[in-house]
């Protein structure tokens, strides 16, 4: 029986090394990138209050979907990876409620995800995309760092 792993990338190092862990571990499964953007790219709060600016939002749209196509040219650049199947994603929303709604609406087996390390405050204030996923997925979470 074949596996479904879900790899959520931003772009940063620790995204490129949870999805090079799962072509490592995982070579001839079916991977899920997943760029999430958030829906506040586009939201501007200037002096005289906030505006929208859809051309923003399109530009982090057009992002994500460049971060999965070089997934994909990650992907063919191996030789080991010839049975791999990657599936692309690029959702909207909060990222760690979209990451686990992505692997609660599709039969995903596991999600490995990047984490930045941070500690202390800088977790307080900024928390953890990976450790909220990691509490709240139904499926088995490898966060790589």
């Amino acid at each position: 029986m074949s596996k479904h792993i879900l790899v959520p990338l931003d772009g940063s190092d620790p995204s490129w090394d949870a999805f090079d862990h799962a072509l490592d571990r995982y070579a001839g499964e079916q991977i899920t990138v997943l760029h999430v953007v958030d829906p506040a790219e586009g939201v501007y709060m200037g002096y005289d209050g906030g505006y929208y600016d859809g051309e923003a939002f399109d530009r982090a749209v057009d992002r994500g979907e460049a971060l999965c196509e070089r997934a994909r040219e990650r992907l063919e650049e191996r030789d080991d990876t010839a049975d791999t199947v990657l599936e692309e994603a690029v959702e909207t929303g909060r990222p760690a409620q979209t990451i686990i709604r992505y692997a609660t609406d599709h039969p995903v087996d596991h999600i490995v995800i990047g984490s930045h390390g941070r500690s202390g405050v800088s977790r307080l204030l900024l928390g953890s995309v990976a450790e909220t996923v990691l509490r709240r997925a139904a499926v088995p979470v490898t966060i790589v760092r």
